[in-house]
């Protein structure tokens, strides 16, 4: 292979900075779209915070992809930058809770994020107590800040209170001498407050939004923000629309709507199409999905993908049935009979019933499956029924490429 040989393309004709369309891109103030309000309350709760005094806490709570982290960011970092120019030392950090779920690793995050070179104190990734890098947090923040503001992302993931009880009651525990802390908690679960340590939650609490879900008018403008991402005339006039108009009907969710938007300029990269069209927006759709699903239960248990299997297969059945309704859901007992097929069909001993409903709850909580409890009347007493949230056919797809 000579090096004149076209391996890679040098002039992408779709795309011109693909970067728009990334998930973890934080758009300049102008692209955020369908939040004013929403960033109008959360800069009103954290303003304080711009004269060196305590911001509020904040809960903000909202399916996924209605911007809650997107614009708790964004406040964030306006909120450091007026800060400045009122003479106010402040930073934030960014805690992906989900990734760094425990008090160590979350509070060793925080460290490392606020941390500078003139402190010359060490944050290793590992190797010390949470206590020291307790420790050394409250003396960077001392040294260093007047204010600092902290997102705990997808906060519900954490394994216990212990830090927010720490960061919430920091100052009035002697910690923390001249700083000032904000935490801004962010989740998808809206009973999350019901998990709480009441103590956690009289601190925590302080101010408390929900996002809503986008419409397909907000979807639009979303999409039509970020279009600069492709080629001047590639996209057709009907892709966006017809993008938003999908996303807003399932799910209202920007990040699939955005995902939607991307995929659709690879399908016309792969089949090199001049244009974007709106027929590669159907088939975005479906890979949107489908990859979204996957990297949902990438790392699961083989028994945690052998209930979800019984799952799909009932509800595959079910659509087959004219006279099912569309929102049914299974019993435990049902699913559990259908588990232990599949176990002894896969050569592995099935677990127990009781460790299937603790694994169908962890699907819950993933919102892959919805839990719902039924009386059965005094002959049957009150039992659960699951029904499985995602498409059961790409469910199947995703399942056939996991289970070996």
């Amino acid at each position: 292979m000579t090096e004149s040989d076209d391996l890679f393309i040098r002039e992408d004709p779709i795309f011109v900075n693909k970067e728009l369309l990334e998930i973890n891109h934080l758009p300049e103030e102008g692209r955020i779209v369908g939040r004013d309000e929403e960033i109008r309350q959360l800069a009103n709760a954290v303003n304080p915070g711009i004269f060196g005094q305590s911001p509020s806490n904040v809960l903000i709570y909202g399916k996924t992809g209605t911007g809650k982290s997107l614009c708790a960011k964004y406040v964030s970092r306006r909120l450091v930058q007026t800060a400045d120019e009122e003479g106010v030392s402040a930073a934030h950090a960014y805690v992906d809770c989900a990734q760094d779920g425990t008090e160590t690793q979350a509070v060793q995050t925080i460290a490392s994020n606020v941390n500078t070179d003139e402190t010359d104190i060490y944050i290793p990734d590992k190797g010390i107590s949470t206590a020291t890098y307790y420790k050394r947090l409250w003396k960077i923040l001392d040294a260093e800040y007047d204010v600092v503001l902290i997102i705990l992302d997808e906060i519900d993931k954490l394994e216990d209170d212990d830090i927010l009880m720490q960061l919430s009651r920091a100052g009035e525990a002697g910690k923390l001498e001249s700083c000032k802390i904000g935490v801004i908690g962010v989740s998808n679960k809206i009973k999350y407050k019901d998990r709480m340590d009441e103590r956690v939650k009289s601190s925590l609490c302080e101010r408390e939004f929900v996002f809503p879900p986008y419409d397909a008018s907000q979807l639009n403008e979303i999409m039509h923000a970020r279009s600069d991402a492709f080629h001047e005339g590639v996209l057709e006039d009907g892709v966006i629309p017809r993008a938003a108009a999908l996303a807003a009907r399932e799910h209202g969710d920007a990040r699939k709507a955005i995902d939607i938007l991307r995929y659709a300029g690879e399908i016309a990269q792969s089949t090199e199409a001049e244009t974007v069209r709106e027929e590669f927006v159907t088939q975005a759709r479906e890979r949107a999905e489908t990859d979204r699903f996957r990297e949902l239960i990438r790392g699961s248990t083989p028994h945690s993908r052998y209930v979800l299997q019984a799952l799909t297969m009932l509800s595959i059945d079910a659509r087959k049935d004219d006279t099912a309704p569309d929102t049914q859901g299974f019993r435990t007992t049902q699913i559990y009979d259908l588990y232990e097929q599949i176990c002894r069909q896969e050569g592995s001993d099935s677990l127990s019933l009781r460790r299937v409903r603790d694994l169908l709850k962890e699907h819950a909580f993933l919102d892959i499956v919805e839990q719902s409890r039924h009386s059965g009347g005094s002959a049957e007493g009150s039992y659960t029924e699951h029904k499985l949230l995602e498409d059961p056919e790409v469910v199947k797809d995703v399942l056939a490429d996991t289970i070996e």
